[in-house]
């Protein structure tokens, strides 16, 4: 029987005359393995990043779409202003209507009419004051804060100026009326027949021209000053919360207010004719 060879190690073939299988590359079953763990491992990772962003882009796009209610963060939103309730009481009565502009900016002879603060119910506010006279009075109507001057006529507008002889005292006297378009209210006619009526909010005579609209700018409320006792603030009909100011000497149209200047500004006492 033939001799059996025990195999040499194969770490020594050609001491040991042995020659190496050469059919095939060494280790080649490993590499096919790696390969196809490394191919797996590439795909499974190409599919996970594939589903992330296609879940990503779907939550991208429903936070940018806010809700129809929602507020978009970051962006500044203005709260709608809540409205006033109309004041109660003869001063101030009527409905909320839009703001007018500023006195500088008309060009009509009404703006929109806009009580804003009502001077009813506040604290040192003016209030209702007995109704005029009767008759037909000549007046003089002196300020308050400067005794010493007086509603003057002055090229065809009414300013706060100092009596300076006859002339002066005959343009600081008005007929006291009833009121144009309110009977107890007041409404103030020169000697030549016009009336004083605001126009552009600032108090001027002209002739009456019969419209509503010049009967309401020539009608003024009296009101118990809070300022000094026994003065009296002259209210629009057609502006509730308006009152007859003077500013710069200028008399004038202007919403109320709760300083003390206004008050002072505001009040005047109405006195028997200088002429």
């Amino acid at each position: 029987m033939p001799e059996n060879k025990s195999r040499p190690p194969q770490g020594q073939p050609w001491e040991n005359g042995w020659a190496p299988d050469t059919s095939r590359a060494p280790g080649t079953r490993r590499l096919w393995l790696a390969g196809g763990m490394a191919m797996a491992t590439v795909i499974a990772c190409v599919t996970a990043i594939a589903i992330s962003e296609r879940e990503s882009d779907g939550d991208s796009a429903a936070a940018s779409t806010p809700a129809a209610d929602s507020t978009v963060p970051g962006l500044i939103s203005f709260a709608t202003p809540s409205g006033t309730a109309p004041p109660t009481g003869k001063s101030g009565l009527s409905p909320e209507r839009p703001a007018p502009e500023a006195p500088h900016e008309q060009n009509a002879s009404k703006p929109e009419p806009a009580p804003s603060e009502s001077p009813s119910g506040a604290a040192g506010s003016p209030t209702k004051s007995p109704k005029p006279p009767a008759t037909t009075t000549w007046r003089s109507v002196r300020s308050v804060n400067y005794p010493d001057r007086y509603w003057h006529m002055s090229d065809g507008r009414v300013g706060l100026d100092q009596v300076r002889g006859s002339e002066s005292r005959e343009d600081s006297t008005f007929k006291q009326v009833k009121g144009l378009a309110d009977s107890s209210c007041y409404s103030f006619a020169t000697r030549d027949g016009q009336y004083l009526r605001h126009r552009n909010f600032v108090l001027r005579a002209e002739r009456n021209d019969g419209s509503a609209l010049f009967t309401q700018d020539a009608t003024f409320c009296p009101r118990a000053s809070a300022y000094s006792s026994g003065a009296t603030m002259l209210e629009s009909v057609n502006y509730p919360g308006y009152f007859l100011r003077h500013r710069n000497f200028v008399v004038r149209l202007e919403r109320y207010d709760h300083s003390s200047l206004y008050l002072a500004d505001s009040s005047f006492r109405l006195v028997d004719g200088l002429a």
